[in-house]
């Protein structure tokens, strides 16, 4: 199915269940954990691992060619403005490299006293590396305390600050989906020179990104979960502005003239256009690589936007059902990512909840004092009841 025209009525898409080898007795609604492969990028994948068996059928090409497709597909997911497709994106196996490669990158500019921007609760990934700068640099870490009415996007407005030389962000909280205006907050950095660094593992593949109209310095994204791509297998998308920065890695593919094996040793100062300087060592990764592809082109397919749709019909009508049947509450569907839901509960969790659901091959995650609930278009009716059913058991 084609992805959603600007302007046009997201289509809802359902019954994808059979490009996936989940076991009609398994509900597995716990996509934000980790995205299982298709079946697609599956086949995709092990091709890949059977090459390595036979290396006289790799080309040197083979280095490159893949890569690019893979750069082009995540730069048409991300509206990402370059004239070559994908020129602005490298490859990377984590969001804490990419991040680490943000950290290089702004290091330089900050003077003590500034400040460094991050949501309470953050993931680790989008933390760490800005606290290590922090202490290189004598500036601080300055935390969004978790909003009572849940809008993030007002509580980050409120603590921009022009002493804030860096937002280290997520498009929606990680354990109960809080959604952030990153449009707004794109404005507000760009108009006293914060620079913003975005972690959208919890949400690209899922929920629409758009780098034309949010601006980010950087953008980096786990592929394991919402873009359902194989593990250490990544992207960062570099704003033009820093693509001329110092990378972390030196390594001979992104060097100029690197498709030139026979002349390796004429060693390059320059590097390869774009943002292909921040590529992690053998970026070209033959049994992944396939795999991530496969991935996003059925992504694409489908239409992120209509998959935002599809899985918000289905998490508003989980969290009403939940209100109703249980009493258990979450953010307001205008303040929560469509694909993503944390069920909260009257005090912590039961203890032994994770093992009674798992027990009926049921699948979710608790996160702090949430149950995420995280469905995919693999998800049915089917897979709710049971859900319901041992929630009902326990509580």
């Amino acid at each position: 199915m084609p992805t959603a025209r600007p302007g046009s009525h997201p289509k809802l898409l359902s019954g994808q269940r059979a490009l996936f080898d989940i076991p009609d007795d398994v509900a597995y609604l716990n996509c934000a954990y980790i995205g299982p492969l298709p079946k697609p990028a599956l086949a995709a994948g092990e091709m890949g691992m059977a090459r390595k068996a036979t290396p006289w059928i790799v080309a040197q090409s083979d280095f490159f060619t893949e890569s690019d497709a893979i750069r082009a597909l995540l730069g048409r997911m991300i509206n990402a403005p370059g004239d070559t497709p994908g020129q602005d994106v490298a490859l990377v196996p984590s969001v804490s490299y990419g991040m680490a490669q943000a950290a290089s990158a702004l290091g330089p500019g900050l003077k003590p006293g500034q400040e460094i921007l991050v949501l309470a609760d953050q993931f680790p990934s989008n933390l760490y590396p800005w606290m290590v700068l922090a202490e290189q640099k004598g500036v601080r870490i300055k935390t969004v305390p978790r909003p009572a009415d849940d809008d993030w996007t007002a509580a980050v407005l409120e603590q921009l600050t022009p002493a804030v030389a860096i937002a280290a962000l997520p498009h929606n909280h990680w354990t109960d989906g809080g959604l952030l205006d990153l449009e707004a907050i794109g404005r507000a950095c760009r108009a006293q020179g914060t620079a913003l660094c975005v972690d959208a593992t919890q949400s690209l593949g899922a929920l629409p990104f758009d780098v034309a109209k949010i601006d980010p310095d950087f953008l980096a994204i786990g592929g394991y979960k919402w873009l359902l791509g194989p593990y250490s297998y990544g992207y960062l998308y570099v704003a033009p502005r820093w693509q001329q920065a110092m990378p972390i890695e030196q390594n001979w593919i992104t060097r100029k003239g690197s498709e030139d094996f026979s002349r390796l040793v004429d060693y390059q100062a320059e590097y390869q256009p774009g943002a292909c300087r921040f590529d992690v060592g053998e970026r070209s990764n033959f049994a992944l690589a396939p795999a991530a592809k496969a991935s996003l082109e059925l992504l694409l397919d489908w239409g992120v936007e209509n998959i935002q749709a599809s899985l918000r019909v289905r998490t508003e009508q989980i969290a009403a059902r939940a209100q109703d049947e249980l009493g258990l509450t979450s953010v307001a569907p205008n303040r929560r990512a469509g694909h993503f839901l944390g069920l909260r509960f009257k005090g912590a969790p039961p203890a032994d909840l994770p093992a009674r659901l798992a027990a009926a091959k049921v699948y979710v995650s608790i996160r702090g004092p949430a149950m995420r609930v995280t469905p995919h278009l693999y998800n049915t009716d089917s897979d709710v009841d049971r859900l319901f059913a041992v929630l009902r058991d326990v509580l």
